[in-house]
Order: C-alpha cells, then sequence, then structure tokens
C-alpha cells in the first residue's frame, strides 16, 4: 500500500517554458500556458498521485508517495525502503514515459496542460548528478580552447537544470534548437 503525503512550497514560473509555450502556440496552434493556481497544483498533485497509487496497486510495488508544489509544478516523489521492487520503475526512461503518461491522465481529468514532475526512487537526483557531470566535461573542453561546448538534446527541466549548474559554475549557457533537438550551449562568461 502507498502513503501520500503533501508539503507546502513557492511558486515561481520557469520563463523559458512560457516563452517556449508561447512559441509552440504560434506555431502550432495550442493553446499558451498560464501559471496554474495553488488550488490547480493541489488538484494535479492529487490526480497524479492517484493515478500513481492505482499503478503501484496493480503491479504490486510498494511505494509511499510525497506531493509538493514548487516553482510552478506539481512534484510528486515516490520512495520504498532498498528491499522493495521500487527500483524496477527508477530506470530513467522508464520514469520519462510515466511521468509523460500521468500528465496525460491529468491532462485527461483537469482539461488542462500538466507539468508535473515524477521522481521515482530518486531518480531526478540521479538524473541531476549526471547533468552536472556532462557540464563539468563541457566546461572542461572551454577551459582547454573551445570556443563553446554543446549538450545533447534534452527536456526543458533537464535544461533548466543544466543552465542553473552552468551559473553556478560562473559560465553562460543557452537554449537551442527546436522541438526534441532542443540542447543547451556553454560559453565562457
Amino acid at each position: 500500500m502507498t502513503d501520500v503525503q503533501q508539503t507546502e512550497s513557492e511558486s515561481t514560473v520557469d520563463h523559458e517554458e512560457v516563452v517556449e509555450a508561447v512559441s509552440s502556440e504560434e506555431t502550432t496552434g495550442e493553446t499558451a500556458y498560464s501559471e496554474p493556481t495553488a488550488d490547480q497544483l493541489d488538484q494535479e498533485g492529487d490526480i497524479a498521485a492517484d493515478y500513481i497509487e492505482e499503478l503501484l496497486d496493480i503491479t504490486d510495488i510498494d511505494g509511499d508517495i510525497d506531493i509538493d508544489a514548487r516553482n510552478g509544478r506539481s512534484y510528486i516523489s515516490v520512495n520504498a525502503g532498498e528491499e522493495t521492487n521500487l527500483r524496477l520503475l527508477s530506470k530513467p526512461d522508464t520514469v520519462s514515459a510515466l511521468q509523460e503518461l500521468t500528465r496525460l491522465a491529468v491532462q485527461n481529468k483537469t482539461g488542462s496542460f500538466s507539468r508535473l514532475i515524477l521522481d521515482i526512487g530518486g531518480s531526478r537526483d540521479a538524473r541531476q548528478a549526471e547533468l552536472a557531470t556532462l557540464v563539468e566535461r563541457a566546461i572542461t573542453r572551454i577551459e582547454e580552447g573551445a570556443a563553446q561546448a554543446a549538450l545533447p538534446p534534452m527536456s526543458s527541466y533537464e535544461r533548466k537544470l543544466v543552465h542553473d549548474i552552468v551559473s553556478e559554475r560562473g559560465y553562460v549557457s543557452n537554449s537551442q534548437g527546436e522541438g526534441r533537438d532542443r540542447h543547451t550551449v556553454i560559453t565562457a562568461a
């Protein structure tokens, strides 16, 4: 069985994603993104937690679900002790697929686009560590004389994490490309 806990947090907008959503509307005719209210984030978190809880029950996987709202997103974390089989769902590709399915479930119930983030068994922390390693390698190339270093394409959430890491290191980054080819390019400050 799963337990659901909810914590409070501040809410701000990821401006890069708002720009992307507006650009997407201009080219695809889709509705532009607008920042959800605290009540909408709570509703989104509850729907997502119910969806994930059902999935865990069906697959007979134990996990505790935590709901948080920050940066204009609902964050759903699923955790369990190491002796459980939750690790079966914590592979990055699996987490990404489940996140998209969960977003679709939320969108189906609310009628609104969802930007929720799903973390299973610490997968997001592991991915952030991988991104930090990628940034370090890119910065090393720049320190060795390269004018810039491009990272592979990644999601807007991951690019945001990269921008934060790059900024902390005193370098400059920006996103380039469109759609699935959108990636981060790092340069010296």
